[in-house]
C-alpha cells in the first residue's frame, strides 16, 4: 500500500505544479485582447479550404458573406476535390445571400509532400494575392462567425500589433459523447499550449486552425504555407513558423466563433483525435511511452488510489488520491462552465483522459501499420516517406 500512497503523492505534486506553474492553463478568461477601431480599416481576404462540406456550408458560409466589415473584404472558397457539390453550393449560397464577393477555386490534387488542406490554402492565398490584402483570415468551412467577428479580429490585431490573432472556436456539445470529449479536448490543448504563454515572448506557439487572422506580409516572410506543407497539425506549425520569424501570436477562446460540425458518435470524435495525436508526439515512440505514463500518473492514479485505499482501509492512499482528484476536477470546472455543461462531469475527467490515452495509442498503431493520418477520404503519407522538396 505504501507504493500506492507514494504514487498518489507524485500525482498530487504533478497537479499542484500544473495548477500553479503551467501558465494558469485552466482559466478561460483569455478572450480577444483590448482593442480600438483603426482609423482606416485594412483590406482582408478570407480563405476557406473546403472538402465535402455540403452538410455545414449553408450555416457557415453565409456567416462569412454577411460580415459587417467597414473595409474591403472578399471571400475565397477553395473546393478541395469535393465529390458532393461543395463548390456549386457555395456559388448558390452567394447568389442567395449576397454580401461579400465570393470566388470559388479548385487546386487539383495535392502533390507529394503536401497535406490537402494546406495545398488548398496555398491556392486560396495565391488567388487572394492579386487583391493585395493586408490581412488573411484562414477559416474552416464548418466555422460560423458572428456578424462582427472579422471586425473584432482585425481591430485586435491592429491595436495589439499581432501578426497572428487566432480564436479557438466553440465546438459543438450536443450529443452525449460530445459532452464528454469536446470540453476535455480544449482543456488538454490549453494544458499543452497555455494561452497566456503564447502571447508572451518565448517558444510557446499555437493557433486554432478554424479561425486564424494572419498578416499577409508575415505569411510571405514565413513562407506560409510552403514551409509547413506536410504538417498534419497545421495550426500549431503556422504559429511556430511566425514566432520563429519574430512575429507576435495571440490565441484565446472565442465568444463569437462557433464550429457547426457535429460529432454525434464516439467513432467520429475518435477519428478527429487519433488522426493527429501521434503527429503531436512527432511520431516518436519514446514520447509516446512518456505520454502514456504521464496520462496514467496524472489522470488515472488519483481515482485508483481512492478506490484502492477505500478497499484496503488505507486512509493515506484515499486522502492523497482524493486531494489530487479534487485539484484535477477543480481545474476542469472553468472549461465546463465555458461550454455550459453540468459540473458533475468534472470528477469524470479521468474516464475521458483514459479515452484520450487509447486514442493516442491507436494513432500510433495506425501510423506503424503504414496508414498515416486519414481525414475526409485522404490518407497522408508517413513523414519519413515524404520527399524533401527544399
Amino acid at each position: 500500500m505504501s507504493a500506492v500512497v507514494w504514487t498518489a503523492a507524485g500525482s498530487l505534486l504533478a497537479w499542484l505544479w500544473l495548477l500553479l506553474c503551467q501558465g494558469f492553463f485552466w482559466r478561460t478568461d483569455v478572450r480577444l485582447p483590448s482593442r480600438t477601431e483603426p482609423e482606416v480599416w485594412p483590406s482582408v481576404c478570407v480563405v476557406v479550404p473546403a472538402r465535402d462540406e455540403v452538410a455545414v456550408l449553408p450555416v457557415a458560409l453565409p456567416s462569412l458573406l454577411l460580415q459587417e466589415y467597414p473595409g474591403r473584404a472578399e471571400v475565397f472558397l477553395v473546393d478541395d476535390g469535393s465529390s458532393d457539390g461543395t463548390g456549386d453550393l457555395a456559388r448558390e449560397l452567394a447568389r442567395r445571400h449576397g454580401g461579400l464577393p465570393l470566388t470559388v477555386g479548385s487546386p487539383g490534387e495535392p502533390p507529394a509532400g503536401w497535406t490537402g488542406k494546406l495545398w488548398a490554402v496555398r491556392h486560396g492565398i495565391g488567388l487572394a494575392s492579386a487583391r493585395g490584402p493586408e490581412y488573411l483570415l484562414l477559416t474552416d468551412a464548418d466555422i460560423a462567425h458572428a456578424p462582427d467577428s472579422l471586425r473584432e479580429l482585425v481591430a485586435a490585431a491592429r491595436c495589439g500589433g499581432y501578426d497572428v490573432v487566432s480564436q479557438m472556436a466553440r465546438l459543438r456539445v450536443d450529443s452525449v459523447w460530445e459532452r464528454f470529449v469536446v470540453p476535455a479536448f480544449v482543456y488538454f490543448f490549453a494544458q499543452l499550449y497555455p494561452f497566456r504563454r503564447i502571447a508572451a515572448a518565448g517558444r510557446t506557439a499555437a493557433a486554432a486552425g478554424g479561425c486564424v487572422l494572419l498578416r499577409a506580409d508575415t505569411a510571405e516572410r514565413a513562407r506560409i504555407p510552403d514551409a509547413i506543407r506536410h504538417a498534419v497539425i497545421d495550426d500549431v506549425a503556422l504559429a511556430r513558423a511566425v514566432k520563429r520569424g519574430g512575429g507576435r501570436v495571440w490565441l484565446g477562446l472565442a465568444e463569437r466563433v462557433d464550429s457547426v460540425r457535429p460529432y454525434p458518435r464516439l467513432h467520429d470524435l475518435w477519428r478527429m483525435v487519433s488522426r493527429s495525436a501521434y503527429a503531436q508526439l512527432r511520431h516518436n515512440p519514446l514520447l509516446l511511452a512518456g505520454t502514456v505514463a504521464g496520462l496514467a500518473l496524472v489522470y488515472l492514479v488519483p481515482p485508483v488510489a481512492v478506490l484502492t485505499g477505500l478497499a484496503a482501509g488505507s486512509t493515506s492512499a484515499a486522502v492523497v488520491g482524493g486531494a489530487a482528484w479534487l485539484v484535477m476536477a477543480g481545474t476542469y470546472v472553468p472549461m465546463l462552465r465555458y461550454y455550459r455543461q453540468p459540473l458533475w462531469l468534472a470528477p469524470l475527467l479521468p474516464f475521458t483522459a483514459f479515452l484520450y490515452l487509447l486514442m493516442t495509442v491507436d494513432s500510433a498503431v495506425q501510423h506503424y501499420r503504414g496508414r498515416g493520418a486519414a481525414w475526409k477520404g485522404r490518407t497522408y503519407a508517413r513523414p519519413d516517406a515524404l520527399p524533401d522538396e527544399g
